[in-house]
């Protein structure tokens, strides 16, 4: 490669999830309900935790940076796909395919890592309490944070600087409603195959880590709440249950796109809606709306504003 871009596609074509008008319907209702409840759930808890002083702690400071993270996650496709359900002619440019999968190898990998700092996060404070806050202290949230956005987009960027100077003359269509780099590859006018083998080492390397890591701490909070806390477990053994199904159905896609076998598989655009549209909300439903200190804490920023209002 000589370092300048031979492509002359313009544009990629999607051809989306379904081409029936009562399902589009149906897909149109079911994508702009979720996803308007997946923002508006994780921005009631971005103002919560950041209006009310009393849950200026580790655990909600993370819990507020992945629900910052889910909409930036779910905004990334969403729109679009909302956008184009009833379009005939669903396209999106060459580097507006680029920028896409770059913010959603970054955003997701960034998740990855966070969700990781969480499971940490409650390992220690579930196993080793008494050290809760030498351990989680203020730089190591922040450490965690800032560590996993470097990860996320370094990611990224390794993924894809080798992509943007790759030759597409054609053809231009996704068998997707989104732009992922696997597909993108196969579009190529020249032999990937190294680059897909690349591509699939590092992202499912990364994906399928990470959840063999939170296995892991899960595995070991479990252990620590039936050894210690056995007369009142069920209530937490109910709350890690409930993450571990977000981690499962937010893993699970990811494992499934860069280590299934068959490239020619039409299941991981079906896969991709849990990690678009069904994720992000569980994610406010499961680590903080069943929380009852964050259920708390809304009413107080509730009665401020209300209050607040009144003055005014």
């Amino acid at each position: 490669m000589d370092g300048t871009n031979h492509s002359v596609v313009s544009e990629f074509v999607f051809l989306g999830l379904t081409n029936s008008s009562e399902i589009q319907l149906l897909l149109f209702v079911f994508s702009f309900l979720f996803y308007f409840a997946s923002i508006m759930g994780n921005l009631v808890i971005v103002f919560t935790v950041t209006l009310d002083p009393h849950l200026f702690s580790p655990v909600y400071l993370l819990l507020a940076n992945l629900s910052v993270i889910d909409m930036l996650f779910c905004s990334i496709t969403a729109p679009k796909m909302i956008g184009d359900i009833f379009k005939t002619h669903k396209a999106i440019s060459f580097w507006g395919c680029i920028t896409q999968i770059f913010f959603n190898h970054a955003v997701g990998g960034t998740e990855m890592v966070l969700l990781i700092a969480m499971a940490f996060d409650r390992y220690v404070a579930i196993c080793k309490p008494l050290h809760y806050l030498t351990i989680m202290s203020p730089r190591m949230c922040l450490f965690f944070l800032v560590t996993s956005w470097i990860i996320g987009i370094s990611h990224s960027v390794v993924q894809l600087v080798f992509v943007v100077d790759l030759p597409f003359c054609g053809p231009n269509v996704l068998d997707s409603f989104y732009c992922d780099l696997p597909r993108l590859l196969r579009l190529a006018c020249i032999d990937t195959q190294e680059l897909e083998f690349m591509v699939t080492v590092g992202s499912g390397f990364i994906s399928v880590g990470s959840f063999v890591l939170l296995v892991i701490s899960y595995i070991f909070i479990l252990l620590s709440v039936r050894k210690h806390f056995s007369g009142g477990s069920s209530k937490a053994l109910s709350t890690l249950s409930a993450h571990i199904t977000v981690v499962v159905l937010f893993f699970g896609p990811f494992m499934f796109f860069y280590t299934w076998p068959s490239p020619t598989s039409h299941l991981d655009k079906y896969l991709a809606i849990f990690d678009v549209f069904i994720t992000p909300l569980l994610n406010p439903v499961i680590y903080t709306f069943r929380n009852k200190e964050m259920k708390v804490a809304m009413k107080r920023v509730g009665s401020r504003l209300v209050h607040y209002r009144k003055i005014l």
